[in-house]
């Protein structure tokens, strides 16, 4: 499994964006053969993120591309910048 972070560290709204990303990239993901799960964050500060889970890697970057896509055209106006990526491998899983 591989997970991709990307933190936005200025954000206007992390509220608003967690709502369109719930229909709009949420949406998309869902699509992504090996999509996994899809997780918004709020930080506090203005800063907020998402992780997202795949089954591979391949997955992760190929959605990864579509995801800034998205975000470049969707939340223009609520974020400050580019996001901090980070994607890598899942090591271990622990669950209830």
């Amino acid at each position: 499994m591989y997970m991709v972070i990307r933190r936005f560290n200025r954000m206007r709204s992390v509220a608003e964006a967690a709502r369109r990303a719930e229909s709009g990239i949420g949406h998309m993901l869902k699509q992504v053969p090996g999509f996994q799960g899809y997780y918004v964050f709020d930080a506090g500060d203005g800063a907020g993120g998402s992780v997202t889970l795949f089954e591979s890697k391949e997955a992760a970057l190929a959605a990864n591309e579509q995801a800034l896509a998205w975000i470049r055209g969707s939340l223009i106006d609520v974020i400050d910048g580019e996001p901090e990526i980070t994607i890598g491998e899942v090591l271990v899983t622990i669950t209830r």
